[in-house]
């Protein structure tokens, strides 16, 4: 068995030592990049209200993905919502704008990346409780079926910013280049 062990060493050994060193961060924000981060700016730009003010007068859409529960005991009229309403959801509006913003170029990447996961958690609570998806699209673990929005897939995005915390950005990164010159 040990002979084995040895020509699996011998073989994959080296792709495990590529993959052990700083290339993993980066191509886990590559993969964030090519995968989630146009995700959450296509999403992020159906909250832009409407013009140049949209970036601090979110829609009626953005209220009603957001705070979907008051928003229909509101009459889906956020002008009843009041203050607090407003701030959360311009702060869920700017938040998927620029924490994906900062893990692709590498800013303040493990902070950025535990905001994330804390985004991909509320927005998860929001959809089963607030928007109330089906059970095919919550999912469960340990189903055979791999392909549920939530839980399956969230638990891969999830995983995937994992990295970056635990490994930080990598040397192409903005937190690199500060921390090489000192700043």
């Amino acid at each position: 068995m040990n002979a084995l062990y040895r020509l699996e060493d011998t073989i994959l050994g080296p792709l495990g030592r590529l993959l052990d060193s700083s290339l993993t961060p980066t191509l886990a924000r590559l993969v964030f990049l090519a995968t989630l981060a146009t995700f959450f700016w296509s999403s992020a730009m159906t909250k832009l209200g409407e013009g140049i003010g949209g970036i601090i007068s979110p829609s009626a859409g953005a209220y009603a993905q957001i705070l979907p529960v008051q928003m229909e005991a509101a009459g889906f009229d956020e002008s009843k919502l009041g203050l607090l309403a407003d701030l959360v959801v311009l702060a869920g509006m700017w938040a998927e704008f620029i924490i994906p913003a900062l893990i692709v170029v590498g800013l303040f990447t493990r902070a950025a990346s535990f905001a994330m996961i804390g985004f991909i958690l509320v927005m998860s609570i929001v959809d089963i409780f607030g928007l109330g998806v089906d059970t095919v699209a919550i999912g469960m673990w340990f189903d055979n079926v791999p392909d549920a929005k939530i839980l399956d897939q969230r638990l891969f995005w999830i995983f995937l910013l994992l990295i970056p915390i635990a490994r930080g950005p990598g040397p192409l990164s903005l937190d690199a280049l500060l921390r090489r010159n000192g700043a």
